[in-house]
């Protein structure tokens, strides 16, 4: 399929300031032209007319689960639900079995993903095996071809050794994704603590576990002058913080998920494992500080920290069902809804906040759907309301708290490199 015609969608571009019913030409995997009335006898046409075209979506924070754990999920899968959500570019956390860690890592896990659907951007650990004990080789997995560094689903807790890997990220000119939690303050907390714990009887996170980190990793930033990303914030002091750093000139991204902005935790009904995940489901009160931030510009970004689990290890009390939830296939759907037709966000800001935003923190030359730029393109029906359905979702994962929510934002076609990898039925 070298050539695809793109019918009278409504194309929302805001790297180019560009909002308007047009055609859109893609041949052998560019976008070849932009206008209307546009016609071509070989191509595949694409009726869009009452759709939104937009440049495909850039998920900076998700876990493939390979190697190791592929009964959660894998390359394959994750990459075929990331195109059910319109999203064309992610980048899997580098805590699998084993650590992606090393060069080495890095290019096996470059080389299963050769197949994918959608491009594979691997984050390589900030330390050997995540242990927090020894830096890994940054430099060489930079080379390798890791578009960043983190330590995600735990902090390095050797201040000194982290300070030491964030100078030699400024070095090799990396983006640092830091998950900010400080492991004493958790101890064996499940969820939000609050008066929605102390009803369920469960051990809480208190917000400080979020903060004290965020804060440290700002500091050291600013010392070491590297490029730091705060992953999944969850707390209106995050917000602060971030807004703070921004102020000093700093260069801070701060990223908030769907259920960050979406649920808080007056919302969990019962102790089970689809509403465990960390950073856990805040208060209202952080919700509502979330989904300013993200209007204001505070926030630059939003991914999902797509983490799927077995289902058996989900069914059960939030005390031993590990913390994650998926999201990749809804996110969208949820920042429209939630977001978008709640006022918050333009849908142009929607969009850059989930395409042109993240290309930005990893400095990947996407979210444009300018001529002769890469045709990763999705059509989208924002009028159509529906129910999320897990059973519907291509993820090995059905774990989230966001079964029968009726939504708006429906992904009907995802182009990747000029290829249709998802088209809906």
């Amino acid at each position: 399929m070298d050539r695809i015609l793109i019918k009278q969608g409504r194309l929302v571009d805001p790297a180019n300031k560009r909002d308007e019913v047009c055609d859109i030409l893609i041949c052998q995997g560019k976008i070849e032209k932009i206008g209307t009335g546009l016609s071509e006898e070989n191509a595949v046409v694409i009726d869009a007319r009452g759709k939104i075209v937009m440049p495909g979506l850039i998920d900076l924070h998700v876990h493939l689960r390979e190697p190791g754990f592929e009964y959660k999920e894998t390359i394959e899968t994750g990459a075929k639900a990331a195109a059910h959500g319109g999203v064309t570019t992610i980048c899997p956390m580098p805590n699998t079995n084993p650590a992606i860690d090393s060069p080495e890592r890095v290019k096996d896990l470059l080389k299963r993903a050769k197949a994918a659907l959608v491009h594979v951007l691997p984050v390589g650990a900030v330390t050997v095996g995540q242990q927090g004990k020894e830096l890994a080789d940054i430099r060489g997995m930079k080379e390798a071809g890791a578009a960043a560094l983190s330590e995600d689903g735990k902090s390095v807790m050797d201040t000194a050794l982290y300070r030491e890997g964030l100078y030699e990220a400024a070095r090799c000119n990396l983006p640092v994704f830091a998950h900010c939690e400080e492991k004493s303050l958790a101890g064996d907390g499940v969820m939000n603590a609050g008066k929605k714990a102390e009803e369920l009887g469960l051990p809480g996170i208190s917000n400080a576990v979020e903060d004290v980190i965020a804060a440290r990793d700002i500091f050291l930033s600013k010392e070491a002058g590297n490029r730091l990303h705060l992953c999944h914030c969850s707390t209106s002091d995050s917000a602060v913080l971030v807004k703070m750093a921004k102020e000093q000139g700093l260069m801070i991204t701060g990223e908030v998920c769907p259920h960050h902005f979406t649920m808080s935790d007056d919302e969990i009904t019962e102790d089970h494992g689809r509403f465990k995940m960390n950073p856990p489901l805040r208060s209202k009160k952080d919700v509502l500080a979330l989904k300013e931030a993200l209007r204001d510009g505070v926030m630059d970004i939003i991914s999902t920290d797509h983490a799927p689990h077995g289902e058996e290890e989900k069914n059960q009390s939030m005390r031993q069902a590990p913390f994650g939830i998926v999201g990749i296939e809804n996110s969208f759907a949820l920042g429209y809804t939630e977001l978008v037709r709640a006022g918050y966000l333009s849908l142009s800001g929607l969009i850059e906040k989930m395409s042109v935003n993240p290309a930005k923190v990893i400095g990947i030359e996407k979210g444009n759907l300018a001529e002769g730029k890469a045709a990763d393109v999705v059509v989208a029906d924002i009028t159509e309301e529906y129910e999320i359905n897990p059973e519907e979702f291509f993820s090995k994962g059905k774990n989230t708290p966001f079964a029968g929510k009726k939504v708006f934002g429906r992904i009907d076609v995802t182009i990747v490199d000029g290829k249709v990898v998802y088209q809906r039925e």
